[in-house]
């Protein structure tokens, strides 16, 4: 049964929020179309990363723990992930904005978003040489500065104090998928192409990847659920 590992933690990270998507105090069920359209977009060049890593060996899965099953020679777990860990976030973003009322961000001078992005764009040219380090780091900070400067989004900041509240959750499933729990990791790093720097078994970066992948995600999804919000 161990061959199910990546699968179960997929499963169980979607499955309760799921649920409670029909409950009738959320009826988060109205946004699965808008909450696909975004997924699938923002899972196109996050795929062709993860293709471009494992065909470099700067990441690699487990057999192990895999069901076998392959697409673009990524196992079909993988492939989930970007349903599964977005769906989980967006979902707690919707229900923490509709009963928490979390609003706009309300700084006119975001020294916070400054500051991410000096320090995105500094590590990335302090560790140019490591591969996972440099892409994410480099292309969080050109997500920001995309976002607040070019089309002006005002919900980053809002985003990011989601995000900061779902680390424990994160922390959990990426834990597990790196190493915290089964005898062997399920994804496991080239040593020569991250920091080194882990928070139990994951990498500091896996965090800045996931900041990125459920920034964009939402950005999206609040897009493309306007013809929705605007009818209620």
């Amino acid at each position: 049964m161990e061959n199910y590992l990546y699968l179960a933690v997929n499963f169980f990270t979607i499955i309760i929020c799921f649920i409670y998507a029909f409950h009738r105090k959320v009826r988060f069920d109205k946004y699965f179309i808008p909450f696909l359209k975004a997924s699938l977009l923002v899972a196109v060049p996050f795929i062709l990363w993860d293709i471009w890593f494992a065909a470099n060996g700067v990441w690699w899965f487990n057999e192990r723990y895999l069901t076998g099953f392959r697409l673009l020679n990524l196992p079909v777990e993988e492939w989930l992930f970007f349903i599964c860990i977005p769906f989980s976030c967006v979902f707690t973003y919707y229900c923490l904005d509709l009963f928490l009322n979390l609003g706009k961000d309300r700084s006119k001078v975001p020294y916070g978003i400054y500051m991410a992005i000096f320090l995105c764009f500094g590590i990335a040219v302090i560790h140019y040489d490591k591969l996972y380090t440099f892409v994410t780091f480099f292309t969080t900070g050109l997500s920001l500065v995309f976002l607040k400067f070019v089309v002006k989004y005002d919900s980053i900041t809002k985003i990011t104090a989601v995000y900061a509240a779902l680390l424990l959750p994160f922390l959990v499933v990426n834990g597990i998928l790196t190493g915290t729990g089964p005898e062997e990791a399920v994804v496991n790093y080239n040593p020569e192409d991250f920091m080194k720097i882990r928070i139990l078994t994951i990498p500091v970066e896996d965090a800045v990847y996931g900041y990125e992948l459920v920034l964009w995600n939402i950005f999206f999804f609040r897009k493309f659920s306007k013809n929705i919000e605007n009818n209620e």
